[in-house]
């Protein structure tokens, strides 16, 4: 696997307290491999570290320990610089510009001159979904479109790899899904995205692997297909055409869910065959609508790792 990152034991001590300074751990070794054209979720609650890895990755602050590589290169590298692009949790840009200025220096510093620059940002603006307020002053725009414009600056270069801080963050459902479909362009294009987030449910349906990190220690890291397929729980065996009379008869009614006139969602657990089930409502009149297993979501997951991490006092040192 051709390598896009690469962290070995990156470690950031803070220097917490008032009178007594003391060092707080806000990244605890963390070793991490993507591959190139991977769509990367990198997971955790707040306060997890995430923030301070991608700020280690961009050299805005400068690890403890350890050290990181993007493209082969250490993460310092002047020509690494312009081969990638980076929104921050928070962007902040100059109120009184607008859109297009903002994203025209951006273009100019990349090296973008007169027609190519104007249709470069022109082009990212459609992307984002910014239209005719692209003319308007930046301190008239709203938090969600301040977070649009901070996606058309970080693709403003054409980076091969782009790092994104919460890039759904501020987002209306509208402007979620425009994200995700620009993450799965850049996907298609074969450039990687490094990106963080606690929304799992974006996660779920956009990356090919993910790490969670918890108290600042990396707790896993995988594929979704292989972290979700380890807790298959059960059967959900969706019936129509059965009445509740059938199901008490045959002990089911304490697992059983009514979804509509005479159609119900039982639950099964993984060791009782369904099809045994199914046999016994078929020979009542019952017809089967969907059978399908029951599995833990990547926020099921999520939630045991969580739940498992150390309390933060044990992670401040000294």
């Amino acid at each position: 696997m051709t390598l896009a990152i690469r962290t070995t034991d990156l470690t950031k001590d803070y220097a917490v307290g008032f009178w007594r300074k003391r060092p707080y751990r806000a990244l605890d070794q963390l070793s991490l491999d993507v591959g190139t054209g991977d769509v990367f979720g990198f997971l955790g609650p707040n306060g997890a570290g995430k923030t301070t890895t991608l700020k280690l990755l961009m050299q805005l602050t400068f690890p403890t320990r350890g050290r990181a590589e993007i493209l082969g290169r250490p993460v310092g590298d002047v020509d690494v610089k312009r081969r990638i692009g980076y929104l921050p949790e928070h962007p902040y840009f100059y109120d009184y510009l607008t859109a297009e200025e903002l994203l025209g220096g951006f273009a100019g510093m990349f090296g973008y001159r007169g027609a190519e620059r104007a249709r470069r940002v022109g082009t990212l603006l459609d992307e984002v979904g910014i239209g005719p307020e692209r003319r308007l002053a930046l301190r008239k725009f709203s938090k969600g479109m301040i977070q649009r414009v901070g996606l058309a600056q970080a693709l403003i270069n054409d980076p091969e790899v782009v790092f994104l801080d919460e890039p759904m963050s501020g987002l209306d459902p509208l402007g979620r899904r425009e994200v995700r479909r620009l993450i799965l362009r850049l996907r298609d294009q074969g450039r990687t995205v490094f990106f963080s987030s606690h929304i799992l449910a974006d996660a779920e349906a956009l990356c090919s692997r993910v790490a969670i990190l918890v108290g600042g220690r990396l707790r896993t890291v995988g594929s979704l297909s292989d972290i979700t397929a380890f807790h298959v729980r059960g059967w959900e065996l969706v019936v129509s055409g059965v009445e509740e009379p059938v199901l008490m008869r045959m002990g089911l009614m304490q697992r059983t869910t009514r979804i509509g006139e005479e159609r119900y969602a039982i639950e099964l657990p993984i060791d009782e065959p369904p099809d045994k089930v199914l046999s016994d409502l078929t020979v009542t009149g019952a017809r089967l609508v969907s059978l399908n297993p029951i599995r833990d979501t990547l926020e099921d997951f999520f939630v045991r790792q969580v739940s498992g991490v150390d309390p933060p006092e044990s992670r401040v040192k000294g």
